[in-house]
């Protein structure tokens, strides 16, 4: 057409400058990476500072003993926790704390009675999917334990966990954990209600009860709930607690240093914020990719 000159006797429409061309090929995130994106920007914005969280396999050592998990917890069964079978152990520990530890759990110290009972090297060497990132901020407390001169600090994570649930719309056995770890001179569970006003109220949730509760390395625990307008109902979005002296002396922390945290899940309140009902439909093969190309970005209601 064009060397012949057979366009000059062709009539053709008029190119519109304005029409939207074909969108280019892209890749897409996730609703969960940006809700992760969300609360890490809030942690940034109070001054925390990111762990590193990329170790999924964990000894049973740090992930429940250096947390003062007794041996003998239910969680520490296969019906909870998943075993590495290659590696099955841990080898290398800090001899000293691993002995202190040791000593805590069989036959008491700081104050505490301990457990009581008969503490296996051979349970601790046991290698695991990790079931907290909780054994992430035992990991840095130690290290922070080993400075010359304390100096108080404020640590976050964003990272995926294992537990041998059943599966059902609600529960995976793989989930992402978030949590806050703040550790100083005197603190209080004034300063732990205190700190979860402010974290949450940048989430937008401005209407907080507390619950007593129990967990084995805090105490005071407290689970946090909140009202769901919605529903008309308070529903619980997370759990907290001052970590036992337990858990901290052995590690080297001067006795007035104290540490509060708290922690919640990734996949609830991205459910709750794109209005899906089955976490199945989030997380794994039966994902839509529709959904994940068509979702909208994600702006929490601060």
């Amino acid at each position: 057409m064009l060397t012949k000159d057979a366009w000059k006797e062709k009539k053709f429409k008029d190119y519109n400058f304005e029409a939207l061309g074909a969108p280019p090929a892209a890749g897409y995130f996730h609703p969960l990476m940006k809700v992760r994106s969300e609360f890490r920007q809030i942690f940034l914005e109070m001054g925390f500072v990111e762990m590193p969280t990329n170790n999924f396999v964990e000894s049973s050592f740090w992930n429940f003993d250096a947390l003062f998990v007794p041996q003998q917890h239910p969680a520490r069964d296969v019906q909870d926790t998943f075993f590495v079978s290659d590696p099955a152990e841990a080898t290398s520990f800090p001899p000293d704390y691993l002995e202190r530890v040791r000593t805590v759990h069989s036959k008491g110290g700081y104050g505490s009675a301990g457990y009581n009972t008969e503490w296996s090297e051979a349970e601790t060497r046991k290698n695991i999917l990790r079931t907290h990132t909780t054994a992430v901020s035992a990991r840095m407390l130690y290290k922070l334990a080993q400075q010359k001169e304390f100096t108080p600090a404020k640590y976050f994570s964003i990272d995926r966990v294992f537990r041998n649930e059943n599966l059902d719309a609600t529960h995976l056995a793989e989930f992402h954990q978030i949590e806050g770890v703040v550790a100083d001179y005197d603190l209080s569970l004034g300063h732990l209600i205190g700190i979860l006003h402010a974290f949450f109220n940048k989430l937008g949730i401005t209407k907080l009860r507390f619950k007593p509760a129990y967990n084995p390395y805090t105490e005071p625990s407290m689970e946090v709930f909140s009202y769901h307008e919605g529903l008309k109902k308070w529903v619980e979005v997370g759990n907290s607690g001052v970590f036992r002296p337990e858990m901290l002396l052995p590690m080297g922390l001067p006795e007035n240093v104290s540490v509060i945290a708290w922690g919640l899940s990734l996949e609830r309140p991205t459910m709750i914020k794109y209005g899906v009902d089955n976490i199945r439909d989030l997380v794994g093969h039966k994902v839509d990719l529709q959904m994940v190309q068509a979702n909208p970005i994600c702006r929490l209601d601060k």
